[in-house]
């Protein structure tokens, strides 16, 4: 039994599988030198898949980094308009592959992963696997009982309602409150317009867990590969295979 063409292209780490599906409905994919036009073919390992004339195969090895992100630096491979990105962080041998899982907004800081496979990646950021992501937030003001249950029920967003939350206060000093918000989508800029919609400005905004991962003593700016426990746990909460790389569909 093969592996669906979009599961390989992204364990290729080329895209995510919907990346991928758009990839192959372009007519940019070939395997064994002709052009695949169908998103569920299946493919074997001895198949030779190439990718706009270049062949992909998945790694021997793939890796996963935990970057502590640091504020003033974009979540992408490259930008135009921000000289500093991510990837200027990482280990210069990795850099080709790794691409992040996810993204922080440019003034968020804290825990972001970085990784060349794209079937982890796609798991990590699909609401369809719950998987949740911690947040400290600095909010101005001091914030009401009621406005912390609005939080956990969900805020009202232009694009709807957000899920149910899990949200306690850590501190409160002066006029401004510490909160601790665990989420398990990724809208963009989601915890600071949660926030910001109940009328409190996010003074400073810091991602301290992933799924099973804490960030830990990690230092900004600093970046490690996770341990092979590591690894396996987070595979594991997204409901792969302990193996890093499969010849098999789900």
């Amino acid at each position: 039994m093969g592996t669906r063409l979009v599961r390989y292209l992204a364990q290729c780490g080329v895209a995510s599988r919907r990346g991928a599906a758009d990839l192959v409905r372009q007519g940019v994919v070939s395997v064994n030198g002709e052009i695949a036009t169908n998103v569920a073919l299946s493919v074997e390992p001895t198949d030779q898949v190439a990718v706009r004339g270049k062949e992909v195969r998945p790694a021997a090895r793939t890796t996963v980094l935990m970057l502590h992100k640091p504020a003033g630096v974009v979540c992408s491979r490259r930008d135009p308009h921000n000289p500093d990105t991510v990837i200027d962080l990482i280990p210069a041998e990795l850099r080709p592959r790794l691409k992040p899982v996810g993204r922080l907004d440019k003034d968020t800081t804290g825990l972001l992963l970085l990784t060349d496979d794209g079937d982890l990646a796609f798991r990590l950021t699909h609401p369809r696997y719950g998987i949740e992501k911690t947040y400290v937030a600095l909010v101005e003001g001091g914030v009401a009982p009621e406005e912390i249950e609005a939080l956990r029920e969900g805020v009202h967003l232009e694009e709807g309602w957000t899920a149910e939350a899990k949200v306690r206060i850590l501190d409160e000093a002066r006029d401004r409150t510490t909160l601790e918000i665990r989420i398990h989508e990724g809208r963009k800029r989601q915890v600071r317009r949660m926030c910001e919609k109940l009328g409190h400005r996010v003074v400073r905004l810091e991602r301290t867990e992933f799924g099973p991962l804490k960030i830990g003593r990690l230092q900004p700016g600093a970046s490690r590969e996770l341990t092979p426990k590591e690894t396996a746990s987070l595979r594991q909460a997204v409901g792969l295979a302990d193996e890093l790389i499969t010849t098999h569909d789900e």
